[in-house]
C-alpha cells in the first residue's frame, strides 16, 4: 500500500503514521475550525452555578459540553478532523481505539461526512457507549485489557488495512476542533481568569490553552490519581508510559502519554492536579444533586478538582467544563445506593 500506511518513528509509545503531523495547531487554526464545527454542532451553554460559586467563594461558570451530540467535547475534534480527510480515506475508512467517547466522535462525524469507522475498545467497555456507537454507524470491536491494549490493535489494522488512524490526542486538526469551545468561553465571558478541564489524553486542556491561555487566564488540568501518565508527562518531560490506568473514570484511562498534547501543555498550562476516585464519585454525586446534572466520571473530574482548589480560585471568575454525561446504568445504580465515602465496587 505504500510508504503512505507504514508507522513512522514516534516520540511517544503510541504508533503514528506519515500522515500525522506532529506541529501544534495555532490560534488561527481554532478559528479554522469553528466555521466548520459551527456547521454541525450546537453552541454549549456557559452557566452560572449558584452551588459551586457559593462552596468556592468564587464566581462559577459550568461549560455544558455534555449537551453535545454525543454528551462529551470530543466530538468537535472528530467533525473538524473528518471535514479535511484525504480522498484515499473516504473508502478505507476511519479506525480508532476509545473507551467510548473519542469513539462517538469518530462515529459521528465518519457518519456525517459518509466514511465508514471502526472502533476499538476495551474487552469490558462502558456498554452504553458501544451501543452509541453502533447506533452512529461505527463496527466496534472489543478486545484487551484497557485502553491501551485495544489502541495497539487498532494501530496494527491500520498499517495492514491502510484505515486512517484517529490518534486521540497526536492530532493538530481534531485539537484545533475541541480548541473551539475556548473561544466560546471568551465570547461569553471575556473577564475569565481560570479555566479547568478534565485531562486524559490532554486535547481539551490543549484547546483551552490555545485559546483562554493565550489571554493570559490560568488553565489547569485535573487527572485521576489513578491514571495520572499526563501528570508524570506534564512535571518531568518523560513520555514513559505508566504500568496501568485503573480509574473509576474511564473517559480518563491512558497508560501512555501523548507527544503532541505534552508538548502544548507543557508549553502553556498552568498547573495540572490529580483527583482520586472516591472525589470524582463524590463530585458526581453532588453534581446531580445540587445541579440535576448527570455526569460520568471524566465529566465529574474538573469538579471534583476544583473543590480541592478552593482556596487558590476564591475571588476568581472561574470556567469548568463539564463534558462527558455517558455514565453506564450499573455505575449510576451503585452511586444512588452506595452511600458517599463507603467503598464501594468498581
Amino acid at each position: 500500500m505504500g510508504d503512505r500506511y507504514e508507522p513512522v518513528e514516534s516520540p511517544d509509545e503510541t504508533t503514528i503514521f506519515a500522515y500525522h503531523d506532529l506541529t501544534p495547531p495555532t490560534l488561527g487554526d481554532v478559528y479554522e475550525a469553528r466555521a466548520v464545527v459551527r456547521q454541525h454542532l450546537p453552541r454549549t451553554p456557559l452557566v452560572r452555578s449558584e452551588f459551586l460559586s457559593r462552596e468556592l467563594d468564587a464566581d462559577v461558570y459550568l461549560k455544558r459540553e455534555d449537551t453535545l451530540p454525543t454528551g462529551a467535547f470530543k466530538v468537535r475534534g472528530g467533525i473538524n478532523l473528518c471535514s479535511q480527510l484525504d480522498d484515499e480515506f473516504t473508502d478505507r475508512g476511519l479506525i480508532a481505539a476509545s473507551t467510548g467517547n473519542h469513539g462517538q466522535s469518530v462515529a459521528y462525524a465518519g457518519r456525517a461526512f459518509d466514511v465508514p469507522v471502526t472502533i476499538a475498545v476495551p474487552e469490558d467497555p462502558n456498554q452504553d457507549k458501544v451501543t452509541a456507537m453502533e447506533h452512529l454507524g461505527a463496527t466496534v470491536r472489543s478486545g484487551g485489557r484497557d485502553y491501551d491494549e485495544a489502541r495497539e490493535w487498532a494501530e496494527s489494522q491500520a498499517a495492514e488495512h491502510g484505515y486512517r488512524y484517529v490518534h486521540s490526542a497526536n492530532e493538530p486538526a481534531l485539537i484545533a476542533g475541541v480548541g473551539t469551545a475556548g473561544l466560546e468561553v471568551l465570547e461569553d465571558l471575556p473577564a475569565v481568569d481560570t479555566v479547568l478541564c478534565p485531562v486524559g489524553g490532554g486535547s481539551s486542556a490543549a484547546g483551552y490553552c490555545l485559546t483562554v491561555g493565550a489571554t493570559g487566564c490560568d488553565v489547569v488540568g485535573i487527572q485521576s490519581t489513578e491514571a495520572d501518565a499526563m501528570t508524570q508527562a506534564w512535571r518531568t518531560g518523560s513520555l514513559e508510559p505508566k504500568p496501568s490506568a485503573d480509574t473509576y473514570a474511564e473517559g480518563l484511562q491512558s497508560r501512555v502519554p501523548f507527544a503532541l498534547t505534552v508538548d502544548i501543555l507543557r508549553e502553556r498550562l498552568t498547573e495540572m492536579r490529580t483527583v482520586g476516585d472516591e472525589a470524582i464519585r463524590d463530585a458526581i454525586r453532588r453534581t446531580l444533586a445540587e445541579e440535576h446534572i448527570l455526569l460520568e466520571g471524566a465529566g465529574a473530574a474538573a469538579i471534583a478538582g476544583a473543590l480541592q482548589l478552593k482556596e487558590a480560585v476564591a475571588g476568581d471568575t472561574v470556567v469548568i467544563q463539564l463534558s462527558g454525561r455517558n455514565l453506564a446504568q450499573e455505575k449510576l445504580q451503585q452511586l444512588l445506593t452506595v452511600p458517599p465515602g463507603a467503598t464501594s465496587a468498581e
